[in-house]
């Protein structure tokens, strides 16, 4: 009788629902390897490459392109292949791939816990050590598909994916490392990349992957005129990168999977029909949820006025002035770079400025957060913000750096409106809105001026500040603002 194991969707990361399928990689009937990868998923912050976790006959489907998959939900069958590597029995892959409760029957992996004599390996092919039981590895529970650990030695075969060559666990530590396989010289036979290779290639950063193109992105009113300057203007030290949580370098990702196939952003789903219900999926499932919660929970307050920018020179970027001026607001009142836990009704401080800067997509509303923009320059705060715009728009950016931001921004005045309630999402407790400018008549000694304003609108949480605060906030704001750079 065939084996057929039942391969559960896990947890693509930080707790997250659901995931839709945009695209599998193998037809149904097919033979897969251990760890090939399976099926492109869309969750609310990326798209992510599943690998298989067995080898074998790829039976049956559960979805097909579009489909929203409940994490812990059955997403394949396989037939197990006797002749093919397999994970280790007992050994873990780092996720849960069952639903909670599920029985010995529910797979492999969810054995592993308990068994405390297992044998273990580097992943960056370091020695096995046997006896008791080991830690397991810092990247156990971020990789999806983790590599086998046993003392039995495989003949990996070789597979040229995306023009080149290498074993999957040499692709596992250059996609750790940031390494682009395709710019590394290959010193093994047949033109294989080695082990080796990937370390010195990382070691002398020749082989990074390359930073996305900057594209299509909106641009604010008045910043055209200074975007060729800007192009010109080299970016500033590594000293000034943002640099994201996880300490790896902006430039060191790509736009193609590790199959070599472009990331597509979003499933390939039929047009949606006008009078028909559309069942939301991806970031505009999640966008939906968050806003929902958001609203339940935080005690909204708005505050609005404008800010006069006729003292302006030419030359100002207006999206770098806002950034600058809300770091300004941030160290003059401490109170709204902050974030609030209703539940403990406690407060947290930050000594850093981490600016939420929101980034709107057909896909829905992304927000990636700008790093440590209280201690960037103004052409520092322009390359960020084009390198966020580019990584949102291409679906390239880290998950990890669509969170954790201590004060939100929002420009929506590049479209129109001018004043509005934009939403805080906790933990945070503040979001400024920038409306779209204007002139108005100004009284001055001896006459009118025509004068272009700002309308400003800061929203608060008004458990965690009080009205003197946000208004001490929009003045510091507003004064940064007027300044003529």
């Amino acid at each position: 009788m065939a084996d057929i194991k039942t391969f559960h969707l896990p947890d693509l990361g930080e707790g997250l629902p659901d995931a839709t399928i945009v695209e599998w990689l193998v037809k149904e009937g097919a033979t897969v390897r251990l760890d090939d990868p399976l099926v492109s998923m869309e969750t609310a912050k990326a798209v992510v490459e599943v690998p298989s976790p067995y080898s074998g006959k790829l039976v049956k489907m559960h979805g097909g392109n579009g489909d929203v998959i409940i994490t812990g939900a059955a997403l394949a069958e396989f037939e197990l292949d006797p002749k093919l590597p397999q994970r280790a029995e007992a050994q873990s892959t780092g996720h849960h791939h069952a639903p909670a409760g599920a029985g010995a029957g529910a797979g492999a992996g969810s054995k592993a816990a308990h068994n405390g004599d297992k044998l273990v390996a580097s992943d960056a092919g370091g020695e096995l050590s046997s006896g008791g039981a080991k830690p397991a590895s810092s990247d156990a529970g971020t990789v999806v598909g983790a590599m086998q650990s046993s003392d039995a030695l495989h003949a990996e075969q070789a597979l040229s994916v995306g023009g080149a060559k290498a074993v999957p666990a040499v692709r596992a530590l250059a996609k750790k490392l940031g390494v682009d396989l395709t710019r590394v010289t290959p010193s093994g036979a047949g033109d294989v990349v080695t082990m080796n290779d990937v370390k010195l290639a990382a070691a002398s950063g020749s082989a990074t992957a390359a930073a996305a193109a900057g594209r299509g992105w909106r641009t604010a009113p008045g910043e055209g005129a200074a975007s060729a300057q800007r192009a010109a203007t080299p970016e500033p030290s590594s000293a000034l990168r943002a640099p994201s949580p996880e300490g790896r370098r902006e430039d060191q990702r790509t736009a193609l999977s590790a199959a070599g196939k472009p990331v597509r952003t979003s499933p390939p789903a039929a047009h949606a029909v006008l009078g028909q219900p559309e069942q939301l999926k991806g970031m505009r499932r999640t966008m939906a949820r968050v806003m929902a919660e958001a609203r339940a929970q935080i005690v909204a307050t708005s505050i609005v006025d404008d800010a006069d920018l006729h003292a302006w020179q030419p030359g100002n970027d207006i999206t770098v002035r806002l950034l600058r001026a809300l770091v300004t607001a941030c160290k003059t009142v401490p109170a709204l770079n902050a974030w609030f836990d209703g539940a403990n009704l406690t407060r947290t401080l930050h000594p850093h400025v981490d600016i939420g800067l929101a980034v709107d997509t057909d896909d829905g509303l992304f927000v990636p957060a700008l790093r440590n923009a209280d201690r960037l320059d103004a052409a520092g705060l322009r390359v960020a913000v084009n390198r966020a715009r580019a990584e949102v728009m291409d679906r390239s950016i880290a998950a990890s750096e669509l969170s954790g931001y201590t004060v939100m921004l929002s420009n929506f005045g590049m479209f129109a409106g001018r004043y509005a309630t934009p939403v805080v999402v906790p933990p945070c407790v503040a979001i400024l809105g920038a409306g779209k400018l204007h002139h108005v008549t100004v009284p001055v000694l001896g006459g009118f001026e025509a004068h272009r304003v700002m309308p400003l609108s800061l929203t608060f949480d008004h458990r965690a500040a009080t009205g003197g605060e946000a208004a001490r906030f929009l003045k510091a704001v507003i004064d940064d603002l007027a300044l003529p750079r």
